[in-house]
């Protein structure tokens, strides 16, 4: 019971333990950047607590380094499981 103790202490005062913080997971779902332009803005928190962007067009069409698949309706989405993943645009027209 003792040593639970400090390994309980230290995940109540680690913030980044902390399940209801939204976090990003890497730079990898992170919303993209540089030369692509989304059009579309907005995010949500995914089922396992990951701020992630919304599904949206690139000004030019080039494809965001981030996205994970395009969607029917032409959108990218940056999902981070395929389960769901552009279930309001058609659905996965190809995964990247």
């Amino acid at each position: 019971m003792l040593r639970l103790v400090p390994l309980i202490l230290l995940l109540c005062a680690t913030p980044s333990l902390s399940l209801a913080q939204n976090r990003e997971p890497s730079t990898s779902h992170t919303a993209p950047t540089g030369a692509v332009t989304l059009v579309e803005k907005g995010r949500y928190i995914n089922r396992e607590g990951f701020d992630v962007h919304r599904p949206a067009h690139t000004a030019t069409g080039a494809i965001p380094s981030s996205a994970t698949a395009q969607c029917r309706d032409g959108t990218f989405s940056f999902s981070m499981s395929r389960r769901g993943t552009c279930s309001h645009h058609g659905g996965v027209a190809r995964w990247l």
